[in-house]
Order: structure tokens, then C-alpha cells, then sequence
């Protein structure tokens, strides 16, 4: 039957096969590359991710793993933060008020189907002088324009007429509707929106800082691929998988206490 629930004990073990099915054919593809060549880097075995966190532990070759992170994490939330901020204000303007989204939506529609890092130049240009990071402008003004329509939309789509004819009958005004009734019903639908933007903005930032040679984990990637060190990069990759799935589940949690109506 399509969408016939399953318990959350199955749900977990399911979950928790998936890995251990991945593990065990990547466990396969680097026996097989070492049997061929037992100095093999690109697949490394788990002797040789053992002795990358190591490495990675003492710091050789100038690795500085909490560092990295520290530099991108406070990169990533000043970028979210600020295109966030951005998009929940022009959004929730063009949802509201049809002049104001017949005004931007078509500039916001065009620079939506440019890839922010195809920009870098441009940032360079209009923020190299100014002060602002670079990785700031390309995180805020990569997710900006998908999450300004989304909450547009949202605005339009999830609070019917009825209920803002309904308010204004009882004497709100426009600021009373927009924040007391529309608002309110789409706050779910940011927080799932800002949520699904969080993946690209962790790809504008490595691309950022793999392109700039600034310290942070996509300038670490960089230098440790150049070097074939791979149990150095998989295990990177692995710290960026765990970050992504942690912020994942706070803004989930966040949504499910803010807006419980809404379901899980």
C-alpha cells in the first residue's frame, strides 16, 4: 500500500543497514584497488583512515581540523543568516502585496537560474572593496532568490482568502494580518524552506574557500586532494556529512516546537 506507515524501530534499523551496506561495498572496492596495487591512496583502507586521524589529530602538514571548522561554520552562519534574513523579508513582501512581487519577482526568477559560484568574479567586483566576505556574499546571495519564492509562495498558497477577509472584517490592519495570521501559518514552511537551503549554502561555502586558498575546510580538501592524501579528504567529507545531518535535525526540532500543528 503507497504510504503505509512503518514503525520507528524499523525505520532505524533501515536506516541503519543503508550505512552498514555502504561500508561494506566501499570495504569491497578498496580490498579489490589494493589488491592491485597495495600502495593504493585513492581508496584507502581503514589501516590507512586510521593513520589519516592521526594526522589529523597531531596536526601534521598543517591540518587544523578545529579550526576549519570554526572558520567555516562562522562563514556558513553569517551567509545563511543574512540570506535568510533577506529572503523572509522580500518574500514574505511579494507574498503579501501582488505590486511588490510584480516589481521583483522577475529580477529575483532571472538571478535564480545563474549558479552563485559562476559569480564568484562579480562578488569579487561588487564586494572586494566593501569589507564583506566573499563567502558572506556568495552563501547570502546564493540561497536568497530559490527561498525568497518559496516563502512567496507559501504566502500566497497556504493562507486562503477567506481567513484574511475574515480579519480585516474584525478591524486588523495590513501589519496585524501580515504578522498575526500570515506569518503565523507559514512559519513552518520557512523554517522547512531555510532547512532544504542549508545543502547548497555548504556548497557555496566549500566552493568559496576551495576557490579563495582561505583556511577552512574547502582550502583543506584542496590541498590534501593535491596530495592524494583521500583518508584525510573522506574523513573531512565525513565531519561535513555529520555537520549538515546536526543542523538538519536543530532546525527540524526547531519546527516541530515553533509550529507543532504542523506535523512531523
Amino acid at each position: 500500500m503507497i504510504r503505509r506507515p512503518i514503525s520507528q524501530r524499523s525505520r532505524i534499523l533501515l536506516g541503519i543497514a543503508s550505512f552498514v551496506v555502504l561500508l561494506i561495498g566501499y570495504a569491497w572496492m578498496s580490498h579489490r584497488a589494493h589488491v592491485d596495487n597495495p600502495r593504493n591512496k585513492t581508496m584507502p583502507n581503514f589501516a590507512q583512515f586510521q593513520e589519516g586521524w592521526t594526522r589529523i589529530v597531531d596536526g601534521e602538514g598543517g591540518i587544523d581540523l578545529w579550526g576549519d571548522i570554526t572558520a567555516s561554520t562562522k562563514r556558513l552562519a553569517t551567509g545563511v543568516f543574512a540570506g535568510a534574513t533577506l529572503a523572509f523579508v522580500i518574500g514574505l513582501a511579494m507574498g503579501c502585496f501582488p505590486v511588490v512581487e510584480a516589481i521583483l519577482l522577475p529580477p529575483i526568477s532571472f538571478f535564480a537560474k545563474i549558479p552563485p559560484t559562476a559569480m564568484l568574479a562579480v562578488y569579487f567586483v561588487l564586494f572586494g572593496a566593501t569589507g564583506i566576505e566573499i563567502f558572506v556574499a556568495l552563501i547570502g546571495f546564493g540561497i536568497f532568490p530559490t527561498l525568497a519564492q518559496s516563502i512567496a509562495q507559501a504566502a500566497q498558497k497556504d493562507v486562503d482568502d477567506h481567513t484574511l477577509y475574515k480579519t480585516y472584517t474584525l478591524g486588523a490592519s495590513h501589519f496585524e494580518v501580515v504578522w498575526e495570521v500570515v506569518l503565523r501559518q507559514i512559519m513552518p514552511r520557512i523554517i522547512e524552506n531555510a532547512r532544504l537551503q542549508i545543502g547548497p549554502a555548504m556548497v557555496f561555502l566549500i566552493a568559496a574557500e576551495w576557490a579563495l586558498a582561505t583556511p577552512g575546510i574547502g582550502y583543506t580538501l584542496r590541498m590534501q586532494s593535491r596530495l592524494q592524501n583521500m583518508n584525510v579528504v573522506y574523513t573531512y567529507l565525513a565531519v561535513l556529512g555529520l555537520a549538515g545531518l546536526a543542523i538538519d535535525q536543530v532546525l527540524i526540532y526547531l519546527r516541530r516546537y515553533l509550529c507543532p500543528w504542523f506535523g512531523n
